[in-house]
Protein backbone atom coordinates (compact mmCIF):
# COMPACT_ATOMS: atom_id res chain seq x y z
CA UNK A 1 0.00 0.00 0.00
CA UNK A 2 2.68 2.58 0.66
CA UNK A 3 4.63 1.76 -2.51
CA UNK A 4 0.96 2.35 -4.63
CA UNK A 5 1.13 6.02 -2.41
CA UNK A 6 5.00 6.55 -3.24
CA UNK A 7 4.38 5.99 -6.96
CA UNK A 8 1.13 8.20 -7.05
CA UNK A 9 2.89 10.93 -5.41
CA UNK A 10 5.88 11.04 -7.58
CA UNK A 11 3.76 10.73 -10.36
CA UNK A 12 1.48 13.38 -9.12
CA UNK A 13 4.74 15.51 -8.43
CA UNK A 14 6.62 15.20 -11.71
CA UNK A 15 3.32 16.15 -13.33
CA UNK A 16 2.38 19.20 -11.50
CA UNK A 17 6.45 19.77 -11.90
CA UNK A 18 5.69 19.51 -15.83
CA UNK A 19 2.83 21.57 -15.24
CA UNK A 20 4.48 24.67 -13.58
CA UNK A 21 7.54 24.33 -16.22
CA UNK A 22 4.86 24.72 -19.03
CA UNK A 23 2.94 27.62 -16.81
CA UNK A 24 6.38 29.68 -16.42
CA UNK A 25 7.30 29.08 -19.85
CA UNK A 26 4.19 30.66 -21.24
CA UNK A 27 4.33 33.62 -18.70
CA UNK A 28 8.10 34.22 -19.80
CA UNK A 29 6.86 34.16 -23.72
CA UNK A 30 3.81 36.38 -23.20
CA UNK A 31 5.97 39.01 -21.63
CA UNK A 32 8.31 39.14 -23.66
CA UNK A 33 5.44 39.54 -26.65
CA UNK A 34 3.89 42.04 -24.40
CA UNK A 35 7.42 44.04 -23.95
CA UNK A 36 8.61 43.88 -27.45
CA UNK A 37 4.65 45.55 -28.71
CA UNK A 38 5.76 48.45 -25.37
CA UNK A 39 8.83 49.15 -26.38
CA UNK A 40 8.29 49.20 -30.35
CA UNK A 41 5.34 51.97 -30.28
CA UNK A 42 7.80 53.69 -27.38
CA UNK A 43 10.39 53.63 -29.88
CA UNK A 44 8.18 54.75 -33.06
CA UNK A 45 6.87 57.42 -30.64
CA UNK A 46 9.96 59.08 -29.69
CA UNK A 47 10.81 59.22 -33.63
CA UNK A 48 7.98 60.85 -34.48
CA UNK A 49 8.53 63.33 -31.50
CA UNK A 50 12.35 63.87 -31.72
CA UNK A 51 11.24 64.26 -35.33
CA UNK A 52 9.26 67.20 -34.70
CA UNK A 53 11.23 68.98 -32.24
CA UNK A 54 14.01 68.76 -34.89
CA UNK A 55 11.97 70.60 -37.09
CA UNK A 56 11.02 73.18 -33.76
CA UNK A 57 14.36 73.88 -33.88
CA UNK A 58 15.18 74.82 -36.41
CA UNK A 59 12.22 77.26 -37.41
CA UNK A 60 13.15 80.65 -36.84
CA UNK A 61 10.19 83.12 -37.61
CA UNK A 62 6.54 83.17 -36.62
CA UNK A 63 5.39 81.69 -39.76
CA UNK A 64 7.31 79.03 -39.53
CA UNK A 65 5.94 78.35 -36.03
CA UNK A 66 2.20 78.77 -37.38
CA UNK A 67 2.65 76.05 -39.78
CA UNK A 68 4.40 73.59 -37.19
CA UNK A 69 1.14 74.03 -34.48
CA UNK A 70 -0.88 71.65 -36.94
CA UNK A 71 1.94 69.11 -36.80
CA UNK A 72 2.43 69.10 -33.29
CA UNK A 73 -1.10 68.08 -32.81
CA UNK A 74 -0.99 65.57 -35.64
CA UNK A 75 2.46 64.06 -33.72
CA UNK A 76 0.95 64.06 -30.59
CA UNK A 77 -2.59 62.26 -31.88
CA UNK A 78 -0.35 59.66 -33.66
CA UNK A 79 1.32 58.95 -30.53
CA UNK A 80 -2.20 58.47 -28.91
CA UNK A 81 -3.26 56.48 -31.68
CA UNK A 82 -0.36 54.02 -31.28
CA UNK A 83 -0.38 53.73 -27.46
CA UNK A 84 -4.46 52.70 -27.53
CA UNK A 85 -3.83 50.32 -30.38
CA UNK A 86 -0.63 48.87 -28.37
CA UNK A 87 -2.68 48.67 -25.21
CA UNK A 88 -5.46 46.89 -27.29
CA UNK A 89 -3.18 44.25 -28.64
CA UNK A 90 -1.64 43.81 -25.12
CA UNK A 91 -4.78 43.19 -23.73
CA UNK A 92 -5.45 40.65 -26.45
CA UNK A 93 -2.63 38.78 -25.49
CA UNK A 94 -3.55 38.83 -22.18
CA UNK A 95 -6.39 36.87 -23.12
CA UNK A 96 -5.02 34.56 -25.15
CA UNK A 97 -2.24 33.92 -22.42
CA UNK A 98 -5.08 33.74 -19.87
CA UNK A 99 -7.02 31.06 -22.26
CA UNK A 100 -3.46 28.64 -22.95
CA UNK A 101 -3.58 28.83 -18.79
CA UNK A 102 -7.07 27.77 -19.03
CA UNK A 103 -6.30 24.79 -21.12
CA UNK A 104 -3.20 23.93 -19.25
CA UNK A 105 -5.40 23.83 -15.81
CA UNK A 106 -8.00 22.12 -17.73
CA UNK A 107 -5.74 19.51 -18.75
CA UNK A 108 -4.10 18.98 -15.62
CA UNK A 109 -7.52 18.33 -13.79
CA UNK A 110 -8.80 16.01 -16.57
CA UNK A 111 -5.40 14.04 -16.12
CA UNK A 112 -5.47 13.84 -12.55
CA UNK A 113 -9.29 12.73 -12.53
CA UNK A 114 -8.35 10.11 -15.10
CA UNK A 115 -5.30 8.87 -12.99
CA UNK A 116 -7.71 8.72 -9.54
CA UNK A 117 -10.21 6.78 -11.51
CA UNK A 118 -8.02 3.98 -12.71
CA UNK A 119 -6.06 3.39 -9.02
CA UNK A 120 -10.14 3.51 -7.58
CA UNK A 121 -10.97 0.90 -10.75
CA UNK A 122 -7.53 -0.79 -9.95
CA UNK A 123 -8.56 -0.90 -5.88
CA UNK A 124 -11.94 -2.14 -6.43
CA UNK A 125 -10.92 -4.63 -8.63
CA UNK A 126 -8.12 -5.95 -5.99
CA UNK A 127 -10.83 -5.72 -3.13
CA UNK A 128 -13.30 -7.93 -4.83
CA UNK A 129 -10.43 -10.25 -6.18
CA UNK A 130 -9.77 -10.94 -1.85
Amino acid sequence: MNAQFNESFSQFTHQFAAAASRANRLALESAETVFGVQLKTFEKNIDATTAFFGELAETRDLDGYKNLWPKGLQVAKDNAERVVAASQEVFGLSLKTGEAFGQLVKSQFESATDSVQASVAKATKAAKAK
